[in-house]
């Protein structure tokens, strides 16, 4: 590998682990609160995309103003689905087989949805951006990839603001800490598991609208994404919402330096074996394994142990 080809990939692997964050904060702050593992995230992901698909093709509105539209919409959608759906569920400090099933559930409801509305071809976002590139001396970047990163990234700023300054993160973080202990100094733990729903929900079809303006999709589009989710949540701790960027960033990395590591095995002599692209969901799934069995409580039990120590 030439030091101009390892820097492309660097550039890529920064650039997708901002979407990828984007992708998965809204999954870790619905497990946070309401220790709900989310499985309908991979349907709002894929009703996002489809969201700013019809926001472009009907009405002719950028994609990228199609993800933002889609904050406020699936925000909406979200705390409905909560009020008709989520709020019976049971109460428990862990995830539970009724809020699993329940989510399955729904998912399989939103993609055979999907199917119905628009068929099971592939359908894309092209615009005058999608093949332009940026050339930053030896470096190549897609335009696309940029802006997608960069709106990803403001987002998660915003969001980390309004988690930290407002009465809302407050109380959602009181909720991920100590849930008995912030009933007890009175917050709202039904207004906050709905704007908490609503907040995750709008978070997946933001993120499914960007993701639909780099790939193309079909109502399966969440399923490979929704794996990929499950990944940088346990990378980061579960329930540390910071710890997404950190989980987003070595999932990034290990799916795209992955396929270039050669790999040596022995069968009668010694030969170097490079992981095809076609198996970088394989890749996902066996670093989710690795990580469950060393590390449970993610990348963050590191640093705080080490905080420990110190």
């Amino acid at each position: 590998m030439s030091l101009t080809q390892g820097l492309n990939l660097l550039i890529a692997a920064l650039l997708l682990a901002g979407i990828y964050a984007a992708m998965a904060v809204g999954m870790t702050v619905i497990y946070g609160v309401m220790k709900i593992v989310n499985l309908a995230h991979a349907g709002f992901l894929m009703l996002g995309a489809y969201f700013a698909y019809e926001m472009f093709e009907r009405f002719h509105i950028d994609p990228l103003l199609g993800a933002v539209l889609a904050l406020p919409a699936f925000f909406l959608f979200g705390m409905a689905v909560h009020w008709l759906l989520v709020r019976w569920l049971p109460k428990s400090d862990t995830p539970s087989l009724p809020s699993l099933l329940l989510m399955f559930g729904f998912w399989l409801v939103l993609q055979n949805a999907g199917y119905f509305f628009w068929g099971n071809d592939d359908r894309s976002i092209t615009t005058p951006r999608t093949l332009a590139a940026a050339n930053l001396g030896p470096i190549t970047v897609p335009e696309v990839n940029l802006i997608v990163f960069a709106a990803a990234v403001i987002c998660l700023v915003i969001l980390q603001l309004v988690i930290n300054r407002s009465w809302f993160g407050r109380s959602m973080r009181a909720l991920i800490q100590n849930p008995y202990g912030a009933k007890i100094v009175g917050v709202d733990d039904a207004r906050t598991s709905r704007l908490t729903f609503g907040l995750g929900t709008a978070f997946a079809g933001f993120a499914g609208a960007l993701l639909g303006m780099i790939y193309t999709f079909s109502p399966d589009f969440g399923r490979p994404f929704l794996l990929r989710s499950f990944v940088i949540i346990v990378l980061g701790g579960l329930e540390s919402i910071s710890g997404v960027a950190l989980g987003a960033i070595v999932l990034a990395l290990f799916e795209t330096f992955g396929p270039y590591v050669p790999i040596p095995w022995y069968w009668g002599e010694w030969r170097v074996f490079y992981m095809p692209d076609s198996l970088q969901p394989a890749m996902s799934f066996a670093l989710l394994v690795v990580v469950l069995l060393i590390m449970p409580k993610g990348l963050a039990s590191l640093f705080a142990r080490k905080r420990r120590l110190a």
